[in-house]
């Protein structure tokens, strides 16, 4: 993905510094991305045409074009255990969630999806624009059946003005999920199939790492504490997380000791912007929301809880932990002893209230961009659970 500061300038076309992104949701600090940050972790606009560099978890060899050509990628539709489905950049690299795709507004994106299972499935995006044969739905006949290759293709555009009235872009925080296993995509949504999609707006502050959490019925990412996630980072450093919802519960998300604001971007624009800065935010069904902090300001370093703030969830085990390391990487006192506190509550096995569905185990979702395992939306204990 380029990186263009200004709606004047015409970006050069490197190798995009954070390109697609695969693995569970993370990119590793970069030289370019640094390029962000001032003393103490302060914002500054991202360079013109920042420095060329992949992460570790990027598209092998991914390029990207300038903002309004047409970019090009592949996305595998996989199997990865009995019961759990991805999309992977690369045959057999499906994880769940999904790898993050990006794009800047006036981008447009066809993607070909190879779906290599023996399920009817699709890929449906949130806040892009698309056409009914894009749809990814079974209802507009949008779907690939198994084996099948199919290519869709996603647009976005900028703010404009059309007839005296100030239309909206497509910069946010969106997603992407399958619509076509079963009649709207429900089997599939169990599965895994889902995924993060960010479109930035010229000027947009861009993060070191980024985290992805799904919470799909009564689990996070498809698994439930101990096993989710462990998202990890350095003092210091800018993280960007994503958030999204997906079943049928309703969800508020919580991160401990950090803050941002309840906008587009979860910064604010200056000191006099009014937006609310928040620690807590509702996480429905359909909804996504992203922001972006600087691990540990203000706070220092330690393991940080990330959960839903519906109790009855979090005892079930909608509960995870966000380690903000020292700056030199190194893990901070006490955080080891929160870590296996953590990891020592137990299994959680018992049905949730509603909407939930069956699940066994398997390796949870993880920073370094492997393939997870998992299963689909858990059957949670309510009983006996420590606590987080």
């Amino acid at each position: 993905m380029p990186d263009p500061t200004t709606e004047t300038e015409t970006p050069a076309r490197p190798l995009s510094r954070r390109a697609l992104l695969a693995g569970a949701g993370v990119v590793a600090a970069s030289p370019a991305a640094a390029l962000l940050l001032g003393a103490g972790g302060s914002v500054a606009a991202a360079p013109p045409a920042a420095a060329a560099t992949t992460s570790g978890t990027a598209a092998a060899g991914a390029v990207v074009a300038a903002a309004g050509d047409v970019r090009k990628i592949t996305m595998y539709a996989e199997r990865i255990s009995d019961t759990l489905v991805g999309y992977g950049l690369e045959r057999g690299k499906a994880t769940v969630p999904g790898p993050i795709l990006e794009m800047w507004e006036g981008e447009t994106l066809e993607i070909t999806l190879v779906n290599t299972t023996d399920k009817r499935l699709s890929i449906h995006p949130h806040g892009v624009n698309y056409d009914v044969n894009s749809d990814g739905s079974a209802f507009n006949n949008s779907f690939n059946e198994p084996g099948e290759t199919r290519t869709y293709t996603w647009s976005t555009v900028k703010m404009a003005r059309d007839r005296g009235i100030w239309m909206p872009g497509s910069a946010g925080y969106w997603h992407y999920h399958d619509h076509a296993w079963g009649d709207h995509g429900t089997q599939g949504l169990a599965a895994g199939l889902y995924g993060a999609l960010v479109v930035r707006r010229v000027g947009d502050v861009l993060p070191q790492k980024q985290f992805t959490m799904v919470f799909n019925d009564m689990t996070i990412n498809n698994k439930v504490a101990p096993a989710t996630p462990m998202f990890e980072a350095k003092l210091g450093e800018r993280v960007e997380f994503i958030c999204i919802g997906h079943g049928n519960q309703l969800h508020t998300f919580h991160l401990h000791a950090h803050r941002w604001a309840n906008n587009r971007t979860g910064l604010l624009a200056d000191q006099y912007d009014p937006s609310q800065v928040v620690d807590n935010r509702d996480l429905n069904p359909g909804d996504a929301f992203g922001f972006q902090v600087v691990a540990g300001l203000g706070v220092g370093p330690g393991a940080w809880m990330y959960h839903c703030h519906v109790q009855f969830h979090s005892d079930g085990g909608m509960a995870g932990i966000f380690l903000v390391r020292n700056a030199d990487g190194s893990m901070p006192p006490g955080a080891q002893d929160s870590i296996d506190r953590f990891q020592g509550h137990g299994s959680h096995t018992m049905s949730a209230p509603s909407g939930g569905s069956a699940t066994t185990d398997g390796a949870a979702a993880t920073t370094g961009g492997a393939a997870a395992g998992g299963t689909g939306p858990a059957v949670v204990d309510l009983t006996g659970h420590a606590g987080h």
